[in-house]
């Protein structure tokens, strides 16, 4: 259940919600994506009411990758991705080569492209997240929300997506909303960081301003310290546990 929520999404940018379980990230995310219907207010996308535009002029403008996505058994790379251009089909348009060029941009973005005939069920984890990704960007549109993409993989994979992610924003002027769990791989790539607690959203801003071992403390009741690395100029959190400090001193002995 959210409750009082006010979000305005820079656009162009990468926005991360992060939470505990159960804090309303998932929900907030299909709200924006209209899967969901609030009770009372409104979700706006230049201007208008979400929920007042046709589905298919939505599909034009907004992409959205729900948390564990599977393909249909067989379906290749570049037949999944070609679902991303749907939205811009209809009775008197037919494929084009404006389509074939989106779709081959597109896996090419997402460097999948050394895949395109190969099914979507014999790659890895992150080779598949990676084609979801693709048939989202094949769809060409300005907002891209995506919830936990990166939950199960490998830190490696998880952090070459947030790279694919974050050039996204930062180079071809996306804008992307993403939930994610890992709470040093947010603060490192967000440019905007919203912290959710109880349906709420607790603080936002950049990481600097956000991920500070206060709020750390009052969202996910967690004692840690928040460390900024000075070679990536990154921020890190670190557990503050009796046993953690306890093993780093030994380490260090």
């Amino acid at each position: 259940m959210l409750s009082d929520i006010d979000l305005t999404v820079p656009a162009a940018r990468l926005t991360v919600l992060v939470g505990a379980n159960g804090s309303g990230k998932s929900t907030l995310l299909k709200t924006m994506a209209r899967i969901l219907r609030p009770n009372s207010g409104s979700v706006l996308l230049d201007g208008k009411s979400v929920h007042r535009i046709k589905t298919r002029e939505i599909a034009r403008k907004l992409g959205h990758l729900p948390q564990g996505p599977v393909a249909p058994e067989g379906l290749t790379v570049r037949e999944l991705v070609a679902q991303g251009r749907f939205p811009h089909q209809g009775l008197l348009r037919q494929w084009t080569s404006e389509d074939e060029a989106a779709v081959t941009d597109a896996m090419e973005t997402a460097d999948i492209a050394g895949f395109a005939d190969r099914p979507v069920d014999s790659l890895s984890g992150g080779q598949r997240q990676r084609c979801w990704i693709a048939m989202a960007l094949a769809q060409q549109t300005e907002l891209l929300l995506l919830d936990e993409p990166t939950t199960f993989l490998d830190l490696k994979v998880q952090v070459d997506l947030m790279e694919l992610l974050a050039g996204l924003a930062h180079e071809r002027g996306r804008t992307l909303v993403v939930v994610l769990h890992e709470l040093s791989l947010a603060a490192s790539y967000a440019d905007y960081l919203v912290m959710m607690k109880e349906g709420r959203i607790a603080c936002a801003g950049t990481p600097g301003e956000v991920f500070t071992a206060s709020h750390i403390k009052d969202v996910f009741d967690l004692d840690a310290k928040v460390i900024h690395d000075l070679d990536t100029g990154h921020l890190v959190c670190v557990p503050t546990g009796t046993h953690a400090q306890r093993k780093t001193v030994e380490q260090v002995a």
